[in-house]
């Protein structure tokens, strides 16, 4: 995980959390956060027919998702599955495009719920990755996906 791309679009997209003391793994779910409180906001104003507000949201959680969990990738390192997480990252991006364009509230559901899945499964390995023994030059328990 590049985790200096993950604090910067953290930091970037005005989410006010103390980034600088989280470990990778962390980080990573206040990035899953961070997407999923921003696409509440945006449904919360698309319901209200606010949409300078939703497109603001809708671009949030762009940023995040686009600029903190795809940019801290390591395809080399994490292979298949980084590949694929990859792909569904772009494929997010494109469903919240296609939902500030279209105000198609399902598009804005299927990526809240593709990201609950994502954090719950990511939250749930929290135990066995925090106790790994690190390899030289990697932080402590973490592997790069």
């Amino acid at each position: 995980m590049n985790s200096r791309a993950a604090i910067n679009a953290y930091a970037n997209v005005g989410l006010g959390t103390d980034i600088m003391s989280a470990d990778p793994h962390k980080l990573t779910s206040m990035l899953f956060e961070g997407a999923l409180l921003a696409i509440a906001r945006a449904r919360h104003a698309l319901a209200r027919n606010e949409p300078a507000t939703k497109g603001q949201f809708i671009s949030k959680a762009i940023a995040i998702i686009g600029e903190g969990l795809h940019a801290s990738l390591d395809k080399d390192v994490g292979g298949e599955l980084a590949r694929n997480l990859s792909a569904l990252y772009d494929y997010m991006v494109k469903r919240l495009v296609h939902a500030n364009i279209k105000n198609d509230d399902a598009a804005l559901d299927e990526v809240a719920r593709l990201l609950t899945e994502l954090k719950d499964a990511w939250d749930s390995i929290r135990p066995q990755v925090t106790q790994a023994v690190p390899a030289a030059g990697q932080r402590p328990g973490y592997a790069r996906a």
